[in-house]
């Protein structure tokens, strides 16, 4: 065995350090011509799955200590095309890696990993490094499939802490959950479920066999199972949301500080969005989840009142992101960036009621959930959330359903919807109350949904596509993202262009952009962090900063980088004349909120928005859209308490506003320096002290 690993790393090595060649061809260079004694070869296939709806497929090839994955899936019209090679030495450790393909948004992947003598390199999209080999470490792959889950698990296994340091920085720990019997063929089978701790912010979950080998990775939503135990697929969903509740309900236990008494927060300055300016000192009285007092910093405090002093810090009613896709692992970050209310923009509708449930019930901590009833037509390139259909009737009947659940803030309509069946639902969906938003749906324009009756547009790329794109041309697949390489060409004066605009003024439509996730889109870019993270990066777990130096797009040539940071201009220049019209633009992230929302609103300074006319939108004017306005969105007597506290001044510098050292939500406050090391993050600021009552 020994001989035929040095035989076939050599190709591999000379790969991983020079041009990366497919992996399948490295793993020929690795095979014998006649199978040696001892090695045996295996094939195993796994179903990839989304809610319950095969979208694709993962191969893997086993012969000895050699391994080539294929991995694909499409959902969304998008998805990732990756191949892997890997040589395992006898402690189940990689010696080589590589991984070829591309990314979910068609971003080109050339990633490899070799070790040759005590020296391991790798080369990845932030660049190439390398480091000494003193013990045995793992190697984090950038852009690698579920069944890298099983490298580090039979690895860590055999580890007597479960734990290893990891290439190119920080380690991996596996921690056990159960073990239970499944249906097999003829026998039920025994399988573990495990969590892998380390390179990300949340524990990835995944089942090994009896053997130890990669059976499914599991979440919530997505799942990669062995072909032929599809049926399990709720099964295991439901494993994750399980594993992922114990967790975040032992977060919220831990930090989630409930008061028993009236709490005081002395000594701050409250941002008033009426004004858009800050108050003087004050002092803000909290009784169970509502403000009761709003009185001069000098005000006496009560023997039977906790106290928090701001130190002359800044309060900031909650924020919103207008465009959200709720799950529970994002539910915590948001409050610990002070969002404590979101539009859910689409979902699992079982899944998000089951979310919302506990949030209310107080088992999790999150923020306040307004849902948007989800509507997609049947295709082979059709999202798999909320309701999808196949005819008029059906289209209309999704609309009903959402009438009489009676929970649900507007429609959202998608991509493979036909644009005849829109004015039908629009008109059914206004006479039971609901706004209407959505994509444009694919061969349609922004101006034909403006006037069957849309009452908000969805991203920016939504609107500007239709300046760009000839007649037949399809937007279910990521051309709707590409073209927009043609916007630099775009004459924004033009007869199309302000007959749009018109529309949008004459129908009073608003427009969530989605600014922040187009930046991210156009101007990121291999070996450089992304636009808009520098400010807290180095604060993320290392996968986290990798993925930060990976760009989204396939950017080739001088003349597609110049082509997308154009049309990332012309992106800015449309927003800025939406403004000048008086078009209302809401502040949504489509990226999960939290960081990505700071970003969200610092972007919106392009376009002549000042730091308080931005916080304004952000909370009292998205409040009152979606019709919550006496409760929250403001810091005032009566209303709910959901502020948070910033050292400084974000009227000034709207930087402020990612410092956070406290977040009030319903009146339990959350320390976001307690909140961040569960997810690997360095908190960014100490927490207030709390003063007891009669101290």
């Amino acid at each position: 065995m020994r001989q035929f690993l040095t035989a076939g790393l050599g190709a591999v090595m000379l790969a991983a350090c020079a041009a990366n060649p497919p992996a399948g061809e490295q793993l020929a260079e690795t095979q014998p011509d006649t199978e040696p004694a001892g090695i045996t070869k295996s094939e195993t296939r796994y179903t990839i799955m989304v809610s319950g709806t095969e979208i694709g497929a993962m191969d893997v090839l086993r012969y000895g200590p050699a391994i080539t994955v294929d991995y694909e899936y499409r959902n969304n019209g998008r998805g990732p095309t990756l191949e892997e090679a890997i040589v395992l030495d006898e402690d189940n450790l990689p010696i080589a890696w590589s991984i070829s393909g591309n990314t979910t948004f068609g971003n080109d992947v050339d990633e490899a990993f070799a070790i040759s003598g005590d020296t391991a390199t790798w080369m990845d999209s932030t660049g190439e490094g390398s480091a000494d080999v003193s013990e045995p470490a793992m190697y984090i792959t950038q852009s690698g499939t579920p069944y890298d889950l099983g490298i580090y698990a039979r690895a860590l296994l055999a580890d007597e802490d479960r734990s290893l340091p990891a290439f190119p920085a920080g380690s991996l720990t596996l921690q056990d959950l159960e073990s239970f019997k499944i249906p097999g063929p003829e026998n039920p089978e025994l399988v573990s479920t495990y969590a892998l701790i380390g390179p990300e912010l949340d524990p990835t979950y995944f089942v090994l066999d009896a053997d130890d080998e990669f059976f499914a990775l599991i979440s919530p939503e997505f799942l990669v199972i062995r072909e032929g135990y599809e049926d399990l697929d709720e099964t295991m969903r439901d494993l994750a949301v399980r594993y992922s509740t114990e967790r975040f309900e032992q977060l919220q236990a831990d930090t989630a500080h409930e008061f028993d008494a009236p709490v005081r927060i002395t000594n701050v300055r409250i941002f008033d969005p009426e004004t858009m300016a800050l108050s003087g000192l004050s002092s803000v009285l909290v009784e169970g989840d509502t403000i009761t007092a709003i009185e001069p910093g000098e005000a006496a405090r009560a023997e039977d009142e906790y106290v928090i002093d701001g130190e002359g810090g800044t309060l900031v009613p909650g924020l919103a992101d207008m465009h959200g896709h709720m799950g529970q692992d994002d539910a915590m970050l948001n409050i610990a960036a002070g969002v404590t209310f979101v539009r859910d923009m689409g979902n699992d509708n079982e899944v998000l009621s089951e979310l919302i449930s506990k949030i209310e019930a107080g088992t999790l901590a999150g923020p306040r959930i307004v849902k948007s009833g989800f509507i997609e037509g049947k295709s082979p390139f059709n999202s798999n959330n909320g309701i999808i259909v196949t005819s008029q009737e059906e289209a209309n009947e999704a609309v009903r359903t959402y009438c009489e659940m009676g929970d649900f803030f507007q429609i959202k309509i998608y991509n493979s919807m036909k644009g005849e069946w829109v004015p039908e639902m629009v008109d059914l969906a206004h006479e039971c109350g609901l706004r209407v938003s959505g994509h444009v749906p694919a061969f349609s324009r922004a101006d034909a949904m403006i006037e069957a009756g849309y009452d908000e547009m969805t991203h920016i790329n939504q609107v500007m596509l239709g300046w760009v794109l000839d007649a037949d041309e399809d937007t279910r697949t990521l051309l709707r993202l590409t073209a927009l390489m043609r916007l630099p060409r775009l004459d924004l004066t033009a007869a199309p262009v302000q007959h749009t605009l018109d529309l949008m003024v004459e129908n009073d439509v608003a427009i969530d952009p989605t600014y922040a996730i187009h930046e991210a889109l156009l101007l990121g870019r291999n070996g450089e962090f992304r636009p808009g993270v520098e400010d807290y990066i180095d604060h993320m777990p290392v996968g986290v900063q990798r993925s930060a130096k990976q760009a989204w797009s396939k950017v080739e040539t001088p003349e597609d980088d110049a082509a997308y940071r154009g049309a990332f201009n012309q992106i800015t220049d449309v927003l800025a004349m939406m403004r000048e019209r008086g078009i209302l633009i809401l502040f949504g992230t489509d990226m999960g909120g939290s960081f990505n929302l700071h970003r969200e609103l610092e972007l919106y300074q392009n376009i002549g928005f000042t730091p308080g006319e931005i916080l304004k939108r952000a909370t009292l004017d998205s409040a009152e859209y979606l019709g919550m306005g006496e409760e929250i969105g403001s810091i005032e007597e009566g209303n709910l308490a959901d502020f948070f506290l910033v050292p400084g001044n974000p009227v000034e510098d709207l930087k402020a506003i990612k410092t956070i050292r406290m977040v009030m939500s319903d009146g339990v406050a959350y320390f976001p320096s307690e909140i961040y090391p569960a997810f690997g993050i360095e908190p960014f600021t100490d927490a207030p002290a709390i003063l007891p009552p009669g101290e």
